[in-house]
């Protein structure tokens, strides 16, 4: 397996040595052997969550990939959520049920909670995890989370949730056609997507991640194998998944926004996770972090204002 280095430059570029650091700090990627000084304490805990509902196979084949590495504990929503984002509805009850799933045959115990995958998170963390997680994985989601527009996305969201508690977390989404979007499609294959999730979790859980980075944002492409190359890079600027206003005859009668996908080449960053995934076929890894500061000099503002 082989990282793809951008050659422009940007945000990626800036962090490109310490992530390549990261990942070269030892063999576990190589090996897929967790470091030895893991074994001399109790296994990792890997909270697994996601933004399509504690049912679907997404989240089932990303709890069957992280359970030779830890104890796998699994709460998700108990409904649809995805485009939750990060929000916290204040009319979510929080309810929680005690679901089963069957994991490499096996039958395992999971949670479903009526909340946003943020929420969910939150519940998972204070009232249900018997100790702080290692890792928190949300996925593996049905559909690209790529673009300026990741904040939409609940599995983003929910990733996002766990690094505000200090947790190592991974959003984890395959590319899928749009009627994958909002269905528990067992005829999506997650094997690709669930390879990659094991590649930066054994890391993740052997180092942490690199220094600066809260989460990491991996997607893969619809057509790729274990052998894809994967590519650091950063969060293209372009809208992915662009608005399409809705058709009716009187503003009251019902109208949803609908969407279509939508790629700009002029602009379009060679660095970004849209060329990585939309157009040049290999795996994106989006490292990200919590400070949503520009990166503006402070004496660009202060000439901003005179």
């Amino acid at each position: 397996m082989r990282a793809i280095i951008p050659r422009s430059g940007g945000l990626v570029n800036r962090l490109v040595e310490t992530l390549i650091r990261w990942y070269d700090d030892d063999q576990t990627l190589r090996t897929g052997e967790l470091r030895e000084n893991t074994m001399n304490r109790s296994l990792p805990l890997i909270l697994v969550t996601n933004d399509d509902g504690v049912g679907s196979p997404g989240l089932r084949a990303a709890a069957a990939a992280l359970s030779e590495m830890g104890e796998v504990f699994i709460v998700a929503p108990i409904q649809q959520q995805s485009g939750a984002g990060r929000s916290m509805p204040p009319a979510s009850e929080g309810c929680i049920t005690r679901q089963h799933l069957v994991l490499n045959g096996s039958q395992v115990e999971a949670f479903g909670i009526e909340g946003s995958p943020a929420q969910v998170v939150q519940h998972a963390v204070m009232e249900l995890a018997p100790r702080q997680p290692d890792l928190l994985v949300a996925g593996i989601n049905y559909g690209e989370n790529i673009g300026s527009g990741i904040t939409v996305s609940g599995t983003v969201g929910a990733a996002m949730e766990g690094a505000d508690f200090g947790i190592p977390s991974l959003a984890v989404s395959v590319q899928t056609a749009p009627e994958y979007y909002l269905n528990q499609s067992e005829a999506v294959d997650f094997k690709t997507a669930a390879h990659f999730l094991k590649l930066f979790a054994r890391q993740a859980l052997s180092v942490g991640l690199p220094h600066g980075v809260d989460l990491l944002k991996i997607d893969v492409p619809q057509s790729a194998t274990p052998q894809t190359p994967w590519r650091w890079t950063r969060m293209s600027r372009q809208r992915y998944f662009v608005p399409v206003k809705p058709h009716r005859r009187r503003p009251s009668d019902p109208g949803p926004m609908g969407f279509e996908v939508c790629v700009d080449m002029e602009t379009l960053e060679p660095d970004s996770d849209i060329r990585a995934v939309a157009v040049d076929g290999v795996v994106s890894v989006t490292p990200i972090t919590l400070d949503m500061t520009a990166l503006a000099e402070p004496t660009q503002l202060s000439g901003w204002l005179q």
